[in-house]
């Protein structure tokens, strides 16, 4: 399972700069609109220090981690959603992502121009991308409803379910709200509105990008973001994209460490970042330990054992019969699987078991 993530945000804001922290890939940071024009693809891995402590017990092959790809979108501007700026090209881009994070500045200087004027102001370009994104997904409500109404009108069951969900849609975006603040209860409505693919009912880091100075508390800048994140029940999180640019410049893990220790931090915003952007879709981690290779799984929270087995492959789950778990403290605890078996530690599971973050699997199926 892969995840998707758009970097988005105003000219200048600091998420090329970030992106490039992120990605080995090199996205052109310049001081003007529109510098990245075609969106910088990255495919990054998600930092996960169990798979180090257990391939320290197992010495596999290889180590492979969960990955998500981090997509650059350039600068959206007002009206975009009109097409201003090759907006509707980049909104495409949002579209195809599974979630957003969205780059707020929250520093000053003189030296980096502000689009629609000097004065930093991130409520006010928050706002001006929630409001061109809302406005692509009225156009998309309005259109599906014009289509739906004579449908429904002439007793369409699904035409009609699907009208109630737009018109539930509509009636925030028109408060100018965004969609994701809209929760169905049935399944049926549930994936009606999935397929709609509307840009603000994709769930938002907002990332409030500020100077080194800053990279540990925020300033007021960014503590105005937080409590709007936390009005709309989003994530909100701190860093600072130029320092962690000159970090990820350092040649050794110990002297990123120290210069993070002068910061005042115990991990890096991007190690932070990442984490927080795989977990934004509720997605956590099951791994696999042996000779081989010890590997990091990606599913859904709350998903049962079999639908985890055909991550690894379709007959896992079509062929399951048993789960063997073990839970990651009681690997690192005994140092090895053998010991984990001989303590009466391992659980076998069936085809009811919620898996766990973290736990080590291994499955029995017959196909």
């Amino acid at each position: 399972m892969s995840l998707k993530c758009g970097i988005v945000g105003l000219p200048n804001v600091g998420k090329s700069t970030l992106f490039n922290c992120l990605s080995s890939a090199k996205a052109q940071a310049a001081n003007f609109p529109f510098c990245t024009i075609e969106p910088n693809v990255g495919v990054i891995t998600v930092p996960d220090e169990r798979l180090t402590r257990l391939a320290e017990l197992v010495h596999p092959g290889r180590i492979v981690p969960a990955t998500c790809e981090i997509v650059d979108i350039a600068g959206l501007v007002k009206g975009a959603s009109k097409g201003e700026g090759l907006g509707n090209k980049f909104l495409g881009n949002i579209r195809e992502t599974d979630a957003i994070i969205h780059v707020l500045r929250c520093f000053d200087d003189d030296n980096v121009v502000r689009e629609g004027g000097a004065v930093v102001d991130p409520v006010a370009d928050k706002e001006i991308i929630d409001t061109e994104l809302q406005l692509k997904d009225l156009e998309t409500i309005e259109g599906q409803m014009a289509k739906v109404q004579k449908t429904a009108a002439a007793g369409n069951k699904d035409a009609k379910v699907l009208l109630g969900v737009l018109e539930a849609y509509k009636e925030v975006l028109d408060k100018g709200q965004n969609a994701r603040s809209v929760s169905f209860e049935s399944k049926e409505e549930q994936k009606m509105a999935h397929d709609l693919f509307l840009l603000t009912a994709k769930p938002v880091l907002y990332v409030c990008n500020v100077d080194e100075q800053s990279a540990k508390d925020g300033n007021d800048y960014s503590k105005k973001i937080e409590q709007i994140a936390a009005e709309e029940g989003a994530e909100a999180m701190i860093i600072a994209a130029k320092t962690e640019e000159d970090i990820a410049s350092l040649d050794t893990y110990e002297d990123k460490m120290m210069f993070l220790e002068e910061l005042g931090l115990e991990e890096s915003g991007v190690n932070r970042l990442i984490k927080k952007a795989y977990s934004l879709l509720n997605l956590e981690t099951f791994i696999t330990a042996g000779d081989m290779e010890v590997k990091a799984w990606t599913y859904r929270k709350g998903w049962k054992a079999p639908q985890c087995a055909g991550v690894i492959h379709t007959d896992f789950e079509k062929g399951f019969i048993r789960a063997e778990v073990i839970k990651y403290d009681d690997y690192i605890r005994y140092g090895s699987e053998a010991a984990v078996k001989e303590a009466g530690k391992m659980g076998i599971e069936g085809k009811d078991y919620v898996v766990q973050d973290g736990d080590i699997m291994h499955f029995r199926f017959n196909v």
